[in-house]
């Protein structure tokens, strides 16, 4: 590694993550800057599990969806190990894959076929929650090192902190659209029904309980529709 170009990419990846659009281009940005930034790495992607479902984000290659499906068929290997508890390893270096049999009976060698020679994983976490692991591959064995192990942490420890900021920020502004969206409608059923704004407010309000509706779904109803059917 050579740190002082490794700190100078640091830099320029920290600012644009904070310049990202979405969570989408975030999470692409991360895997993407993984590639770049750490030697040995060939492919990246971010595993997160929801109860036993496995679902892969920003993938730089097919070879990273493939590995996370085997072990979502599976349920076991690396990623998926640190990705299922906070209590696990929040780091794994994996230097030859085929020397991990023993742990990883059914994965290791079905991933040693899909071409994966060594691994390293990093949980993404901030100090309130854990939010998934990020993971990389190399096809050759033996590509990571330690210095490479400690420049992935390096660039993890920016990701969760970036993840979580425009996770919160996607949040926020869903929550503002959806509150602009219920006003509106309420405006709407005041004008129409001539009703107070809790009157109309309790209209949304039921309709979204008696047909298991959300309330942001009801405020578009009434948005393009002008009315609710049985208002």
């Amino acid at each position: 590694m050579h740190w002082d170009r490794f700190a100078q990419q640091m830099a320029s990846m920290a600012r644009d993550l904070l310049a990202q659009e979405s969570v989408d281009a975030t999470l692409e940005r991360i895997t993407a800057s993984a590639t770049e930034l750490v030697d040995g790495c060939d492919a990246a992607g971010i595993l997160v599990l929801r109860g036993r479902q496995v679902q892969t984000l920003a993938p730089t290659d097919r070879l990273v969806v493939e590995s996370d499906e085997l072990q979502a068929d599976l349920g076991e290997g690396p990623c998926f190990d640190a990705a299922h508890s906070a209590e696990g390893e929040r780091v794994f270096r994996i230097e030859d894959l085929t020397a991990q049999r023993l742990r990883w009976p059914a994965y290791a060698p079905r991933a040693h076929a899909l071409g994966v020679g060594s691994m390293m994983g990093f949980l993404l976490f901030t100090e309130e929650e854990d939010l998934g692991a990020l993971n990389l591959y190399s096809r050759k064995p033996g590509a990571f090192t330690e210095a490479s192990e400690l420049a992935g942490w390096l660039l993890a420890s920016h990701a969760a902190v970036a993840f979580s900021s425009a996770r919160t920020h996607a949040q926020m502004e869903h929550a503002v659209a959806t509150r602009h969206a219920i006003g509106e409608a309420m405006g709407i059923l005041m004008g129409s029904h001539h009703v107070t704004e809790e009157q109309a407010f309790d209209v949304l309000r039921r309709y979204s309980q008696e047909n298991n509706i959300k309330l942001r779904e009801v405020a578009r109803l009434v948005c393009e529709h002008g009315a609710l059917s049985n208002p």
